[in-house]
């Protein structure tokens, strides 16, 4: 794959840059001729003078491998990325000649940002350095980032995933109180003072006797709105479980006096 990538075009641009650069002929094989690494040090030494100060005779291959590496330690030095530049064994091994050939392109294009004429490669951004005003400076304290302060010190603390059930503890009830944080208790806030007393089982039906709307005014099944109260309220009377109860109260029902001797009405 990393063969597959090597660009022959971008080689012959190389070739004709570094020999029109140091006036040396390369070779016919081109990674070849630059395995000895005397080419590389000379190269760098044009674009920058003295940045290999000795160049070894390729007479073993640790003299090869040293020009190498001195050449590969003065182009960073130069400007080069150093995530840009190649392993010694990458030329010397042949492992990995695109990487080579990226590494010449990426010194191509530092030069031609120092102002040599280069035809390959790009010519970097020079940086854009800023200097501000010390009023300037003084002048920003004045703004309030939006991770300074507070909203009336509200918060996210305690706050669920949106659409999660949060349940609601009553201290009074008696009941272990929740671990989790989105638990709710009764004692925190209010729904405009609304409450649940008076509430019957879910599910159950609860009738409502209202005088003033006209309805039925004999309902011994219907508790009416001025009757009592639930305060005080007891199981004084009460009939066994699930009997029903009937309430009677004069003001609604007949009296006695209505009944006849035998105690039925008529």
């Amino acid at each position: 794959q990393l063969a597959q990538k090597y660009d022959p075009q971008r080689e012959r641009e190389l070739r004709a840059w570094i020999e029109g650069t140091t006036g040396r002929r390369i070779g016919d094989n081109f990674m070849d001729g630059l395995k000895d690494g005397v080419i590389l040090c000379e190269l760098i030494n044009k674009l920058q003078p003295g940045s290999v100060p000795k160049v070894n005779e390729p007479v073993q291959n640790w003299h090869k491998l040293e020009n190498i590496g001195n050449f590969l330690r003065a182009i960073t030095r130069y400007g080069v990325k150093p995530h840009d530049i190649f392993e010694a064994n990458d030329l010397f091994e042949n492992t990995n000649h695109t990487q080579v050939q990226s590494t010449l392109i990426a010194l191509a294009s530092q030069a031609k940002t120092k102002g040599n004429n280069v035809g390959l490669g790009v010519k970097y951004a020079e940086k854009q350095q800023r200097r501000f005003h010390p009023e300037k400076l003084r002048e920003g304290r004045n703004i309030i980032g939006l991770q300074m302060g507070t909203n009336k010190f509200a918060s996210q603390q305690g706050m669920t995933a949106y659409g999660t059930r949060r349940h609601l503890y009553d201290p009074k009830l008696g009941t272990d109180q929740p671990l989790d944080q989105a638990t709710i208790s009764l004692q925190m806030g209010t729904n405009k003072g609304a409450s649940q007393a008076g509430m019957t089982a879910p599910g159950t039906k609860r009738q409502i006797f209202e005088p003033a709307l006209g309805m039925e005014h004999c309902d011994t099944m219907t508790i009416g709105l001025q009757m009592g109260s639930n305060k005080g309220a007891s199981q004084q009377g009460m009939t066994v479980y699930g009997l029903p109860r009937q309430v009677y109260d004069p003001k609604y029902c007949g009296g006695p006096e209505l009944l006849g001797h035998d105690g039925y009405d008529g």
